[in-house]
């Protein structure tokens, strides 16, 4: 069975799409062309990724991440997954500006940051463990 896990909002990117809607109202104002289309275009991408951006831990042992319809999704393999472990970037004080989940396959790592953080832990490496009898019988 597929398990979904949307992506967390976080306050830099609420700050983000303000300063671009002010950008595109302030250029639409300025009769800026231009600069408004660019920044509408930016603000239409951007509400895309931040509203459809899922992780997707599917039964078929792969780890789908999708960031919307205009950016590319990508697949990781669950036994390509050596590591979990959540990090904070940093604490400002004593609030967690911003918490994620690096996921190590091979050589490199991806930053998510699920909404039910300790869910999508337990149940990537509940997938991982899964996955690996599999292999091994």
């Amino acid at each position: 069975m597929n398990r979904i896990f949307h992506a967390r909002i976080t306050l830099g990117q609420y700050l983000f799409l303000l300063l671009v809607t002010g950008v595109a109202f302030w250029s639409l104002w300025n009769k800026q062309v231009v600069i408004a289309i660019l920044a509408v275009g930016l603000l239409t991408v951007s509400i895309e990724k931040l509203i459809h951006t899922t992780y997707t831990v599917t039964a078929d042992g792969n780890l789908v991440l999708y960031y919307g319809r205009f950016l590319k999704s990508k697949t990781i393999a669950v036994n390509d997954v050596s590591a979990t472990e959540t990090v904070c970037s940093m604490n400002l004080f004593g609030f967690r500006l911003m918490r994620c989940v690096l996921v190590h396959h091979g050589d490199k790592a991806e930053a998510l940051m699920p909404v039910k953080e300790e869910e999508f832990v337990k149940c990537l490496r509940k997938a991982m463990c899964l996955h690996n009898n599999m292999v091994t019988k």
